[in-house]
């Protein structure tokens, strides 16, 4: 994978760019995805902002290799530091972490998202606690995607600021809100792989001399649910 081949996850995140758009993709690594957007003419501006110094130093050559000096810029810091008001940036992408770090450097980096920029997330675990950063911020998801790439699996979270579309209930968190609708054969895939955990987990309790029952019956309805859902019940 380079600037002109990205992997079908980073152009699965690439197409919710808009044209023109102002952005920041951060934990950027290689820069790939700016870079891409840049050779395509797809985004104003981009920011690649990296927190640790290798990954850093392979987006600023990754940068200088395609020529796209002044068009994207690497950045040392940590999260949405990486980002300034005056940027103008309308666009954020953060792609491949797992859901709970995401929906952290969200938080911390809140006051960079005073102008509302389109999130376009890419959890590789913990979809749920982006869905809720999500909604508690004011943010409507608005395309969701599924898909599997070397052994993980992804979900594509695309979100705009719209603070009266935002409420999600706790099916919606969970699953997401698009995804349940569409069911591809990932979601599908992923969701019977979680049956199978949680009857594992099922088997090894009522192995225990003192099954604890709350948590059997917790477990019970996780997997009523999720058969619920991959079957069409609400």
């Amino acid at each position: 994978m380079d600037a002109r081949k990205l992997s079908n996850r980073l152009l699965t995140a690439a197409k919710y760019v808009k044209a023109g758009a102002v952005l920041a993709d951060i934990g950027s690594d290689h820069a790939y995805l700016p870079a891409y957007l840049a050779l395509n003419k797809q985004i104003k501006f981009g920011i690649a902002g990296e927190v640790v110094k290798g990954p850093f130093e392979n987006a600023q050559h990754e940068i200088k290799k395609e020529g796209l000096v002044g068009k994207v810029e690497a950045r040392l810091a940590d999260g949405l530091a990486a980002i300034e008001l005056t940027d103008q940036v309308d666009t954020i992408t953060i792609c491949g972490m797992g859901g709970p770090l995401i929906a952290s450097i969200l938080e911390k980096g809140k006051a960079k998202l005073a102008n509302h920029p389109r999130l376009i997330l890419q959890p590789n675990v913990g979809e749920k606690e982006v869905r809720k950063w999500l909604m508690q911020a004011g943010y409507a998801i608005v395309a969701e995607e599924i898909l599997a790439e070397d052994g993980h699996t992804y979900e594509l979270i695309v979100a705009d600021y719209a603070p009266t579309e935002a409420h999600l209930d706790e099916q919606a968190l969970m699953f997401g809100p698009l995804l349940m609708q569409t069911k591809n054969p990932v979601f599908i895939s992923k969701w019977r792989q979680e049956i199978l955990k949680q009857e594992e987990i099922l088997t090894h309790l009522e192995q225990a001399k003192v099954v604890p029952l709350a948590k059997k019956a917790q477990i019970l309805a996780t997997i009523k649910e999720i058969e619920g859902v991959l079957n069409g019940i609400s």
